[in-house]
């Protein structure tokens, strides 16, 4: 392969390369950092990136048997995690210069396979909403989504294959869904968060963005640290799909409903069986719970930052997020707590005349400019019920701009949401 295909090609693809001795880490790790500097300074993807570090770990590597499946493949890393060798500011200057001892949970589980921590990619402002300047590499114009923007600029324009997000409400689901990637926020509490800066501790995961399933799905097997299991198109049965157009299918921009429609139509044209899904009066308020307890939480997690450098907090997060969590009371908080578990209890019923739920990943393409991350309507309810999701790109584009579609399964089903995914993957 030469220097373009292999920046194109799936972490599947390359792993295999580098266990047949086709391929060297040095090799694929060469073409990565060439990639970065021909775009990082229109694209500005990263917080930190250390180009001699990354080759002598890939030539480290080279020369090390086999570890597991990500054995000298560069994963970028958002920097909401700590890592040993590099900085880590969680998007803030308060921690400008801060070099954590030990690495996260889930970089660790990446090293621990093998895998070649090649950067920190930028994130917004403790995974907030702060926008960055990094730009979508398919439109420089465009914002490439946030929290996660870094990591999915990264991936998107080839300068890494695979990269570690994290999501509260939307931050691996949308900035997918506008860089035309596979993204994945996994059921709540799967995998371990020590090591992240939290922000909401209920309601934060690890994400995953890559190019295709498989993808997605070998990181998901390294973070569980549990033998990899690709995902298969199940044939047994015909597929049972519920569309749910959700409470904010108004916000959907025009183009992109015709095409979300169309998308479903096609599923049934080969031959699942799709019903329309309504909203359920039970989760009528998940919305407004989820922004309340995100609002409280985060002025508790960030007890430190806002005590002692308030003033080199955002504006942004001073005045929204933090002030509204400032005004909500523990009774107010323990009420949003409750209602949410009630509909955790009734998603089950929700769910289960389903293999999967289709619905919008984002309200349209990557808006233009840098002002906005994008609206987070269509993952907040997903999120607040714990359950797993994954974003396919489509392959019809707006305005030569990508369009992703959300798979939603039950809490806990993640591998089988995989196996549906492949089936819609190869059909879109």
């Amino acid at each position: 392969m030469n220097a373009d295909e292999l920046l194109q090609s799936s972490v599947v693809e390359l792993s295999r390369g580098i266990e047949l001795g086709e391929l060297t880490s040095e090799r694929l790790t060469s073409a990565c950092i060439e990639r970065v500097r021909e775009r990082e300074p229109e694209v500005q993807a990263w917080a930190y990136f250390d180009a001699d570090l990354a080759l002598e770990t890939a030539r480290m590597l080279d020369r090390t048997p086999r570890i597991g499946p990500l054995h000298g493949i560069p994963v970028a890393i958002k920097d909401i995690m700590d890592t040993a060798q590099m900085p880590t500011a969680y998007g803030s200057p308060i921690y400008t210069g801060y070099c954590p001892k030990i690495d996260a949970a889930p970089v660790a589980a990446v090293r621990a396979a093998g895998g070649l921590i090649f950067g920190k990619a930028i994130t917004a402002e403790f995974a907030h909403r702060l926008p960055g300047h990094t730009r979508n590499p398919l439109d420089l114009e465009r914002t490439p989504g946030g929290s996660s923007s870094g990591c999915v600029a990264a991936v998107a324009d080839g300068m890494a294959p695979i990269a570690l997000t994290t999501q509260t409400t939307a931050s691996t689901i949308r900035p997918a869904s506008f860089c035309g990637l596979v993204g994945y926020r996994p059921s709540f509490g799967i995998m371990g968060l020590m090591g992240v800066k939290q922000s909401a501790p209920a309601m934060d995961t690890v994400g995953i963005i890559a190019r295709t399933v498989g993808d997605c799905a070998l990181m998901r097997d390294v973070l569980l640290e549990k033998p990899t299991r690709p995902p298969t198109v199940q044939t047994d049965a015909k597929l049972r799909i519920g569309f749910c157009r959700t409470p904010f299918w108004d916000k959907v921009e025009p183009e992109a409903r015709a095409l979300i429609e169309a998308t479903v139509a096609s599923f049934a044209a080969e031959g699942a069986e799709v019903r329309d899904l309504d909203t359920p009066d039970a989760f009528a308020e998940l919305q407004a719970c989820h922004r309340r307890i995100t609002s409280y939480e985060l002025v508790r997690s960030l007890t430190a930052e806002r005590r002692e450098h308030m003033a080199l907090l955002s504006p942004l997060l001073r005045e929204g997020r933090m002030t509204d969590g400032m005004r909500v009371s523990f009774e107010d908080y323990i009420d949003a707590v409750e209602i949410l578990e009630r509909a955790r209890a009734f998603a089950g019923e929700f769910f289960q005349p389903y293999d999967f739920v289709v619905c919008p990943a984002t309200s349209g393409i990557a808006p233009k400019g840098l002002s906005s991350t994008g609206l987070s309507e269509f993952c907040v309810l997903w999120t607040s019920l714990h359950v797993p999701a994954i974003t396919v790109p489509l392959s019809t584009r707006i305005d030569n701009m990508p369009l992703g579609i959300q798979l939603v399964g039950r809490r806990g089903h993640d591998m089988r949401l995989f196996d549906h995914a492949l089936w819609v993957e190869s059909r879109v």
